[in-house]
């Protein structure tokens, strides 16, 4: 059997219970070395066998699978590998085969972020939309999905694989936000011992990541839920009710 595992953020401690138990029962391990923290390979079994796919193709990783039938394989993916994991080529090979196999989610780093700079995405009068997406570039991105459009809608938004280009990416956020006053954090490594945040605003946010010399494995999250006034939820308001609760006076 096979698991594509979600490993969580960073802090070996955000993998579900269930991926945890997965690790330590499988015969092998494929993970993405260049950005899972080692410290999850500490929890498998002395005889697992281990591969790093960082410098592997789609068609290395997929012969192992198909070499070793009858071991229990867990594909080790950062985050949730159901965002920018590249799972789904992988999945596919193995509908190919008719190998069975199954998705364990993880804790994303945009949640991760969120909750390092202590903030909740979906304020009432703020915004209701969470927007995750990424730069085009060397991966391009369909049509209408380019950063300036999906700004136009002022969303909460989790930028993900883009801080390399965090100047041009500021551009095209004040285009769409039609303001440089918008709040910013930059997370450097949530969840990461060496974790760093880094606020600002549309306007000064490049200048202070350049500053700190951060060029890769940042979450960018923008929006006015990370600082300004908002609207209480009606959800514990007394003046509100709802199948739990009756509206007090």
């Amino acid at each position: 059997m096979i698991y594509f595992v979600g490993a969580g953020p960073g802090d070996v401690d955000l993998i579900t219970i269930k991926g945890r138990k997965l690790l330590e029962e499988a015969d092998i391990i494929i993970y993405a070395g260049s950005l899972v923290s080692d410290e999850h390979l500490k929890f498998a079994k002395s005889d697992c066998k281990f591969y790093n796919s960082a410098s592997m193709t789609l068609d290395e990783v997929i012969e192992i699978m198909k070499e070793n039938p009858d071991k229990k394989i867990v594909r080790l993916h950062t985050g949730d590998p159901s965002i920018y994991g590249a799972i789904r080529e992988q999945m596919d090979e193995l509908d190919k085969l008719n190998r069975p196999f199954e998705v364990v989610p993880g804790v994303s780093s945009f949640t991760a972020a969120a909750a390092s700079i202590k903030k909740e995405f979906t304020l009432p009068n703020v915004s209701q939309t969470v927007i995750l997406t990424r730069m085009a570039g060397r991966t391009p991105v369909p049509e209408g999905e380019d950063i300036l459009s999906l700004a136009k809608h002022k969303a909460s938004m989790a930028i993900f694989l883009s801080v390399k280009n965090i100047e041009k990416l500021t551009k095209e956020l004040i285009e769409g936000y039609g303001s440089d006053e918008v709040p910013v954090a930059v997370v450097y490594k949530a969840s990461w011992e060496d974790e760093d945040i880094i606020y600002g605003t549309l306007k000064d946010i490049a200048k202070k990541v350049k500053e700190k010399g951060i060029y890769k494995t940042a979450q960018i999250l923008v929006g006015g839920f990370i600082e300004g006034d908002y609207e209480k939820s009606k959800l514990y308001d007394p003046k509100f009710s709802h199948e739990y609760r009756q509206k007090r006076k």
